[in-house]
């Protein structure tokens, strides 16, 4: 049997998955979950996840379809090469499951993420804070005498730096919508 000369300039790409399925490697990946809009989807779709002990970092819910009474799930988990399949495909043997996309593999995407930011401070703190928010394009939607709300959208990196940037100048509370995410192209 010979082996395999690739001749420089050409390409090693596959057409097959050749990632290794079996890894210690931590992967974070952005799964969808198009469902039937009914009563007990997602307790059933949360279940499996805690029945296994798999973790969940973020999860957003919503009716897209409302003549076809479906709801996205995205939901933004972390786990080896192997977990990922596993939950892909038991979220696939759910009922009201029509379909599971793994956004991670299946190419770019674009993922937003909603927040609501408490900053409590007077004097510099105050005129500080005003000048991140500015940067990080985050609107006021609240001001009294000596805090602020802002609104920031963005990727969740964005908004983890935003608050890291508020905690020395007041940030109190925070409340997060979770990842929203679709497909890029066709």
């Amino acid at each position: 049997m010979s082996t395999l000369h690739i001749k420089k300039g050409s390409t090693s790409h596959s057409a097959y998955n050749l990632r290794p399925n079996f890894s210690d490697v931590q992967e974070r990946h952005t799964i969808t979950i198009l469902v039937e809009n009914e009563p007990g989807v997602l307790a059933r779709v949360i279940g499996l996840f805690s029945g296994r002990g798999y973790n969940i970092d973020s999860l957003t819910v919503a009716e897209v379809d409302h003549t076809g009474h479906l709801s996205r799930i995205t939901i933004v988990t972390t786990g080896t090469p192997q977990v990922i399949e596993q939950i892909k495909a038991q979220l696939g043997r759910i009922v009201s499951v029509h379909e599971v996309t793994d956004l991670t593999v299946a190419g770019p995407f674009v993922e937003r993420e909603l927040a609501i930011v408490k900053v409590v401070g007077e004097g510099e703190k105050r005129v500080e804070a005003m000048r991140l928010a500015e940067i990080f394009r985050a609107k006021v939607v609240d001001t009294t005498l000596n805090s602020f709300i802002f609104e920031l959208t963005g990727a969740p990196d964005k908004i983890d730096a935003f608050a890291e940037m508020m905690r020395p100048l007041g940030l109190t509370k925070i409340a997060r919508t979770g990842v929203a995410a679709l497909l890029r192209g066709n």
